[in-house]
């Protein structure tokens, strides 16, 4: 890139930072110009730092000691987070991270810091996607009008994305928390059981990495075998391999409650455009995922069954599309 080039694209606001910050993991990203992928991504363990300021740092130390006299310090980023925003201050789930936006801004010397809730980030990810990144029901998605997405990940994050004269608009909410629906007796009796401990069953409570070992002890309650207590990792494990009755089942009614609920935010949303699966969960499922009944639940929907049918489905293979949402974010900002 010439000097010439640099120039003009430090003066329209590059190069610049975007992350993607969970309670575990910070996965941080530089972008060169309007229209770029995103580069020199790193992953950074939040335990080994103060705060995203320190992380952003010690991050871009890394990518200035490749490059030299040619590294530019970034001068807008956006930050997707794991957590509410909106507020003077971020305090993230399962992290000692908390911190204030603005200082964060100021620290590292940036013109801008947006902050996005990480799936507001996802939603805008999606009219970028490409067939790599993604693995369908079917026909791809056709990425126009209005989208969402749903994932099930150590929670059930939920947003959408629609298509304006003025470019994509991010349909952030708390979809998770709405309440549960089952859709036969046997799913009945499983949330009867819950609401023992729960008065109101939402969709997190039981389709999240916090759900999952309670949809296994409810599954191993109706049906009469002994609770062993497993956590969401060796449920799926078990219930992928095939070794647990128990665990296979319990993934089986995990997908099925699952299409139900997306064919619910389909209907809510007007999303023809497609719902997009994110998350840590469904990946890990594989085959089994691909096989249950979360697509015939998805369409499931009595009159409005010729609607669902229409509408594509697809899970999100790339564990890094957020960090092309907090791209188009920034973009979309203007200079």
């Amino acid at each position: 890139m010439s000097d010439l080039q640099t120039a003009a694209l430090a003066a329209s606001g590059y190069p610049c930072l975007v992350a993607d910050i969970g309670g575990t993991n910070a996965r941080f990203g530089l972008v060169a110009g309007p229209g770029c992928a995103v580069e020199h991504i790193a992953k950074l363990p939040a335990s080994e730092h103060a705060g995203p300021t320190q992380a952003a740092q010690a991050y871009l130390a890394g990518v200035a000691s490749g490059q030299g006299s040619a590294f530019q310090p970034p001068r807008r980023a956006a930050f997707a987070v794991a957590t509410v925003v909106g507020g003077e201050r971020i305090e993230l789930t399962n992290s000692h991270w908390d911190f204030a936006p603005r200082e964060v801004e100021t620290e590292l010397g940036l013109d801008l810091l947006l902050m996005l809730n990480d799936f507001e980030a996802l939603a805008l990810s999606l009219p970028r996607l490409q067939a790599a990144q993604l693995r369908a029901h079917g026909d791809l998605p056709n990425q126009r009008g209005t989208m969402a997405v749903i994932g099930p990940g150590t929670g059930l994050g939920v947003a959408g994305v629609t298509q304006t004269a003025h470019g994509w608009v991010a349909l952030p909410g708390e979809g998770g928390h709405a309440t549960l629906a089952a859709a036969d007796a046997f799913e009945a009796d499983l949330l009867a059981w819950v609401r023992r401990d729960y008065a109101h069953v939402s969709a997190e409570r039981l389709l999240s990495g916090i759900g999952l070992p309670l949809l296994y002890r409810a599954v191993a309650a109706v049906t009469g075998v002994p609770d062993l207590g497993l956590p969401a990792e060796q449920v799926v494990e078990r219930g992928v391999a095939g070794t647990d009755p128990t665990c296979v089942r319990a993934l089986k009614v995990f997908c099925a409650l699952l299409g139900g609920f997306a064919g619910n935010v389909a209907l809510t949303l007007g999303a023809r455009g497609g719902i997009y699966i994110g998350g840590g969960i469904v990946p890990r499922l594989g085959e089994l995922f691909f096989e249950s009944q979360f697509r015939e639940r998805f369409e499931a929907k009595g009159r409005f069954e010729p609607y669902l049918a229409n509408i594509p489905t697809a899970l999100i293979t790339d564990t890094l599309a957020a960090l092309s949402g907090a791209t188009l974010a920034i973009e979309q900002h203007g200079a």
